[in-house]
């Protein structure tokens, strides 16, 4: 089986002496995994950053075998962000999120295109207002759709409109941004953290534990910027 494609690399892993295996999430053939010889050369391993976009042709003996990558670079983007710890660990945290959450093989171009576009509203003034809406459009081009008007409940303090939504276990406060016009509201770090800590509760719920998978410590880290 042979084809090319360009893809975005979520994640990389040593393998043999020069080589490493690759995770990457691609245009037409969604996420795929496959070996790349001399990957640790000066001509390659500069560029092979996670989250880097890149030009890739695939190799494999049969559907059931590991192949290999040939790559070539299309565009840096992580390198930009390295004095950015606040945007890096957004971006590994998202890199996580879409390795995890998409399945191997199957194609999702609005899944592709989103990746792009946190890079591009990285360069955004209160970017991480609209990463928030960004998760948001993830959940639901991977068919989880989180109506947040249609789940919270409001309750007025001191002439002010508080919402949250009510489980079982604990009340979670939801940000007046994401119900309200948000243009219209101040955002603060915290209702930053509580919007994060919101989608990673649905996250649990409905994905992660129903598959045994546990909330990987880069978000963890990411929304702790936010604390």
């Amino acid at each position: 089986m042979i084809w090319s494609d360009k893809g975005f690399l979520l994640s990389k892993l040593a393998f043999q002496e020069n080589s490493v295996i690759a995770n990457f999430y691609t245009k037409k053939h969604g996420k795929c995994s496959g070996i790349i010889y001399g990957a640790t050369s000066k001509k390659i391993k500069n560029y092979l950053q996670k989250g880097n976009e890149l030009f890739i042709e695939y190799n494999s003996k049969n559907e059931n075998a590991l192949g290999h990558f040939k790559v070539e670079i299309i565009k840096p983007y992580t390198s930009k962000f390295f004095s950015d710890k606040k945007k890096l660990n957004c971006i590994v945290s998202m890199l996580e999120l879409i390795k995890i959450l998409t399945v191997d093989g199957q194609e999702n171009n609005k899944i592709y295109k989103l990746i792009n576009e946190l890079f591009e509203l990285l360069d955004k003034e209160n970017w991480f207002v609209k990463y928030v809406f960004w998760e948001l459009n993830l959940l639901k081009f991977l068919g989880f759709d989180l109506n947040i008007k249609d789940y919270c409940k409001y309750e007025n303090i001191d002439n002010y409109k508080t919402f949250y939504i009510e489980n079982s276990h604990k009340k979670l406060i939801v940000p007046n941004f994401l119900v309200e016009d948000y243009y219209n509201n101040k955002i603060s770090n915290k209702d930053i953290y509580n919007s994060l800590t919101l989608i990673s509760e649905y996250m649990k719920k409905n994905i992660f534990i129903p598959n045994n998978i546990s909330l990987p410590d880069s978000r963890k880290n990411f929304i702790n910027h936010f604390k």
